[in-house]
């Protein structure tokens, strides 16, 4: 079995960088581990003989390179208990899960209101037709025209990367000056 550096980096490659920005303050220096972490795993990664072994790997792999990053720069190590990755990293979704109230107020009202209770507050569609005397199908509908709306917010505010599933792979914010003026630039300084 050949493992691919390409699906390696594709699939955990998030993860370590938020595991990264946990540890390393510097944003600068955050980018220049995570390449360091790529060409170590492109170089090492042939040794690794299971795919399940992969990504305890890759972040004791990770571990090491921030140890070796604070020793290099005369800076006390972190405590290794607090380096250690731990099964629940942060995900791309969680990360912007942070930054998605302030798209929800940017869109109309009603929109709003909507995305709000169900997604934010979590009640089901059902529930949310009933309390409203909506027809259930009519809801739905509203409710993915509501989603369509607040993902273009999303697109005018950052770029995103996702898999052949459909699930969010990574996201980098777009400069400023390409922001159109349907997204309030508090928005997407929330990201």
């Amino acid at each position: 079995m050949t493992i691919k550096i390409e699906d390696v980096w594709r699939e955990y490659q998030s993860s370590l960088k938020a595991f990264l920005h946990k540890n390393v303050a510097n944003h600068a220096d955050v980018e220049d581990l995570l390449q360091e972490i790529l060409i170590k795993t492109y170089q090492k990664l042939p040794t690794v003989q299971e795919s399940s072994k992969i990504k305890s790997w890759l972040f004791q792999v990770a571990n090491h390179t921030i140890i070796d990053f604070y020793r290099q720069n005369g800076k006390p190590e972190p405590n290794a208990d607090a380096l250690w990755y731990e099964q629940d990293e942060p995900k791309v979704v969680d990360q912007l899960a942070q930054c998605v109230e302030p798209f929800i107020k940017a869109l109309p009202q009603q929109d709003a209101d909507l995305l709000t209770a169900i997604e934010i507050n979590g009640v089901s569609q059902k529930q949310y037709a009933e309390q409203h005397g909506i027809k259930y199908s009519t809801l739905k509908s509203r409710v993915a025209k509501s989603r369509n709306k607040l993902k273009h917010l999303f697109d005018d505010c950052c770029q995103m990367s996702i898999d052949s599933q459909g699930n969010l792979m990574d996201f980098d914010p777009n400069s400023p000056s390409s922001h159109q003026s349907t997204t309030p630039q508090s928005a997407c300084k929330s990201c």
